[in-house]
């Protein structure tokens, strides 16, 4: 690690694109997209803390997923921002291995929650009268604090492994510090990281995929004996915005590091990063919140409450209604 950090104290971020004509498009887009992103979650977090009615395990996890997509956006994109209208696009070698670990963890951290909340969905619709028993606020919690705990030192065990190479250059082609492009850097094929991709790797982030994959085939098998047309509507209501986030993510994610190094294309690759860093945190709210009527209903009464707080004293309580 002495040698490494000797040899390359910084690294340069080649972002998303090389030619100065597209960079102030970049920035502009990238930067609305983020605030987009940043407001969503931020609105969706507000609406489920303060409205009553959502405060059930399923709106605290999905508080949570948005709480994490606002840490994995600001985690990347504010220096990204910075880089895209500057000539100077260095990273220090510190700062990089820590935006390393922190994007790691809190991705993978993504993916547990999505895992949880699969199981949630699966206990609502195939044993719903149980379902107040089973799935509690404390149990939310020990899952949500053990998957932060299991995703830090998987994400502790890759960045410390990726400290101990040694690269050979120090032009990332990528916007941000990623296990990928950084492989790609080493002057030596990294055989061990590469095995703990496909061993460690897939057991921690994977794993919740085919979690997810069975609660679903649980689901479909009850919903397919759904005689109720009311029942039927309100069970695929109820997983439709789930189903299109894990799709949305899942899609990206196997595409970028579930194969082998000699097919990696840099440059396509930091094109899907896009989708799972900025354009999938910025969907995730509206998803939830146009195909959900509860939190439709709750964004409703938190409007109205806010509107009614500025309305003049002199104007009527009926007026402001």
């Amino acid at each position: 690690a002495t040698k490494n950090r000797t040899e390359v104290t910084e690294f340069v971020l080649l972002g998303l694109s090389s030619q100065p004509e597209m960079q102030p498009v970049i920035f502009g887009v990238v930067l609305i997209m983020y605030l987009m992103a940043v407001l969503g979650n931020t609105l969706l977090v507000l609406v489920a803390c303060s409205d009553p009615k959502l405060h059930t395990p399923m709106y605290f996890l999905l508080s949570q997923l948005s709480l994490i997509d606002i840490s994995l956006t600001t985690i990347i994109v504010p220096q990204m921002l910075v880089h895209t209208l500057s000539v100077n696009r260095t990273i220090s070698y510190n700062c990089c291995m820590t935006q390393l670990f922190s994007f790691m963890t809190v991705g993978s951290m993504e993916v547990h929650l999505l895992g949880a909340m699969a199981y949630d969905r699966y206990v609502a619709i195939c044993d719903p009268l149980r379902y107040s028993s089973i799935v509690s606020h404390s149990l939310c919690l020990r899952i949500t604090l053990t998957s932060w705990v299991v995703v830090s030192l998987n994400s502790l065990l890759y960045s410390v492994l990726v400290t101990r190479l040694t690269f050979c250059g120090n032009k990332v082609t990528h916007f941000f510090c990623d296990i990928t492009p950084l492989l790609k850097l080493s002057c030596t094929r990294p055989v061990v990281n590469e095995m703990l991709i496909f061993t460690e790797g897939v057991a921690v982030v994977v794993s919740p995929i085919f979690f997810i994959f069975g609660s679903y085939v649980r689901i479909g098998i009850v919903i397919a004996h759904m005689h109720s047309v009311a029942a039927l509507q309100k069970a695929l209501s109820t997983c439709s915005s789930h189903v299109l986030v894990v799709m949305f993510l899942f899609g990206s994610l196997v595409h970028m590091y579930l194969k082998p190094s000699s097919s990696y294309n840099l440059e396509q690759d930091r094109q899907v990063a896009i989708f799972y860093t900025l354009i999938s945190p910025m969907l995730n709210p509206l998803i939830y919140s146009l195909r959900n009527q509860e939190v439709k209903g709750a964004l409703w009464r938190l409007f109205r409450k806010l509107y009614l707080r500025q309305c003049p004293a002199w104007i009527s309580h009926n007026t402001c209604q």
